[in-house]
């Protein structure tokens, strides 16, 4: 999308200019309007209140003008060299209901940093609270009202809401057309001094019209203290630096950029912790039965035989994750940690799918047993991916990147149900907050998954109304069972492709249709992955030139000078090959396919390459 925003900016085109959006699900008509919200919430207690809003929020019940992020530029000059910068705000400040009733909700500091870190934003710095008041074509006057107990009330933040509403009414412009609008309200902000003030709020702004804040910066509010003049604006983590896509994390973390942003110096941490509430919001239920928590900081545990450290976490819904990372230090301020999701496949616990070795004493287990001759236990799930070995594999043969690892699995043990249950944007969530677990550094994610784990990778495809820039590979190991033309996803597949030269898109699938299980066929000519590969090459083929080559063995088809890859395995003699995929070293390959490093050390569907690291 650079060259997207660079054009835009350039020639003033004013629908461009604007180049990105939050990523939520469009908003249903039938959700609560902010007047009718703003009932329900009254009576609510803080932590219950918080949790509802949350949910409203990621659903979507947003109005659409706060989905569109605006473009604030900044330049500065350091080492002799003149840097430019290109960050997105959100136009006003969050607030739930339509676009014609509305809601500015002020909240907690902590809900504010999950929601943020869900859709791939951060909260501003005082800088950035200033650039945006300078660069906001409206202007509103504060409207401050006299201090009470009644401040922090919903009831004051409707009439506080009403009064702004009346001031935009008197300007001709739409806020929608007109951009950004700034002035009427504090910011919750980030700052270097929330390291010597864990718990509390940093607040600052308010501008007059002389263009002075009334609000300086202040720490001195407890985090759970919220009034109606404190409210959230949310700022994109994506940036453009001197042309280039980038992280504001990047930015500020760094000696000679962060002046770009900062007017504090450098920061070693952009975001609110989450992990020391005094009394951490309930998991309160939504409507449709899901739980909203806070944003899940990893418990490290050192494995120093493998040189990682692991964590693991429960984001509600029945979602766990395993997360995996090397046990160097994270990456360098403008280094890319490399994270990948892998979405587990029906059936299988994390446990399973990360594998162990099978004990000497325990016989090969068939397809469908899970014990030996000797009569032990054990179960053959346990010897079918190793996704654990296939990552240290790719730390031990790329020891110059950061790669970390989330296995994500639920309760029902089925991605498919789970997201027939909790929905598309649920899903999304649930991905961006893994992501947000790795929030010091800019991240390259890659979406992967096995069998029913394409459920998932799907539902995020069907939440974003585009692929966001940061997500960098697909990898589907015979999983691609939901894909389908008629939701769009070939053309937003190739849009995506097109706009950049480091991704990739691997699927890899066998000829389902012609396998025997008990003597008979189980799935249909176009319902197993080898139809469903079939028709996804064919329609990405209205996007480009495929080469096509056939061995006994495979169909390959390649675009992109190989950054497209789909690798379907013939099946002359009816078998199963489902899990033989994923075991061949099919999880390196598709994290290495169209890169310089494919088949180095190793070869797809070759014997497995990293059996020395499977751990006991």
């Amino acid at each position: 999308m650079t060259w997207l925003w660079t054009v835009a900016l350039a020639v003033g085109i004013p629908g461009l200019a604007y180049g990105k959006s939050l990523n939520l699900p469009t908003r249903i008509q039938d959700m609560p309007p902010g007047t009718q919200l703003a009932q329900q919430l009254a009576q609510l207690p803080l932590e219950e209140r918080e949790a509802r809003l949350t949910q409203q929020v990621l659903s979507g019940n947003i109005p659409d003008f706060l989905r569109v992020l605006f473009p604030v530029q900044v330049k500065a000059i350091a080492d002799g060299k003149t840097n430019e910068l290109i960050f997105f705000a959100s136009a006003d400040y969050l607030a739930v209901g339509s676009a014609k009733d509305y809601l500015r909700m002020p909240l907690t500091p902590q809900t504010a940093q999950h929601i943020a870190d869900t859709l791939g934003c951060v909260l501003p710095t005082r800088k950035m609270v200033d650039l945006i008041y300078a660069a906001a074509p409206t202007k509103l006057a504060p409207v401050p009202i006299p201090p009470s107990p009644q401040m922090t009330t919903v009831p004051v933040f409707t009439n506080h809401n009403a009064t702004i509403s009346d001031q935009l009414a008197q300007i001709p412009v739409s806020t929608a057309t007109q951009g950004l609008v700034a002035g009427h309200k504090k910011d919750v902000v980030i700052t270097p001094r929330l390291k010597q003030a864990p718990g509390k709020v940093a607040i600052y702004g308010w501008h007059q019209t002389n263009g002075l804040p009334i609000q300086p910066l202040y720490l001195g509010h407890g985090e759970r203290w919220v009034d109606y003049s404190q409210c959230i604006r949310l700022i994109s983590r994506q940036v453009l630096l001197n042309g280039r896509d980038s992280d504001i994390a990047a930015v500020l973390t760094n000696e000679s950029l962060c002046e770009l942003l900062s007017d504090e110096g450098v920061f070693r941490e952009i975001r609110y912790s989450t992990n020391h509430l005094a009394q951490p919001p309930s998991e309160s239920g939504t409507a449709d039965g899901a739980k909203i928590r806070p944003l899940v900081k990893p418990a490290w545990k050192v494995d120093e035989k493998w040189q990682e450290r692991v964590a693991e976490a429960s984001l509600g819904d029945g979602v766990q994750i395993h997360l995996s990372a090397p046990l160097k230090p994270a990456p360098a301020p403008g280094q890319t940690a490399e994270l990948i999701v892998f979405a587990l496949p029906n059936g299988n616990t994390i446990e399973q799918t990360l594998g162990k070795q099978r004990p000497s004493a325990i016989a090969p287990a068939s397809a469908t047993n899970s014990s030996s001759a000797t009569g032990e236990a054990y179960d053959w799930r346990f010897d079918i991916q190793h996704i654990a070995a296939q990552t240290r594999f790719l730390r031990s043969h790329l020891p110059d990147r950061w790669i970390a690892v989330a296995c994500i699995g639920n309760d029902l043990k089925s991605w498919p149900a789970w997201r027939k249950k909790f929905g598309d944007a649920r899903a999304l969530s649930v991905l961006n907050h893994v992501k947000g677990m790795l929030t010091n550094s800019p991240v390259a994610l890659t979406l992967s998954s096995h069998s029913g784990g394409g459920s998932f990778v799907f539902g995020c495809l069907n939440a974003v109304p585009e692929i966001p820039s940061d997500w960098v590979r697909f990898a589907f190991l015979d999983s691609n069972y939901a894909y389908d033309r008629s939701l769009g996803h070939a053309e937003k597949l190739a849009r995506w492709m097109n706009a950049g030269t480091n991704r990739f898109l691997c699927i890899m699938a066998y000829n389902d249709a012609a396998a025997l299980l008990d003597g008979k066929s189980f799935v249909s000519a176009s319902g197993g992955t080898w139809g469903r590969s079939l028709a996804m090459q064919e329609d990405l083929g209205g996007y480009w030139q495929f080469a096509t080559r056939v061995t006994p063995e495979f169909r390959y088809f390649t675009a992109l000078q190989g950054r497209v890859q789909f690798i379907l395995k013939e099946n002359p003699e009816r078998k199963i090959y489902h899990t033989v995929q994923v075991e061949r070293n099919g999880f390196i390959h598709s994290f290495l396919s169209g890169t310089t490093n494919e088949n180095r050390g190793y070869e797809y569907f070759g014997p497995r390459a990293y059996s020395a690291l499977i751990a006991e």
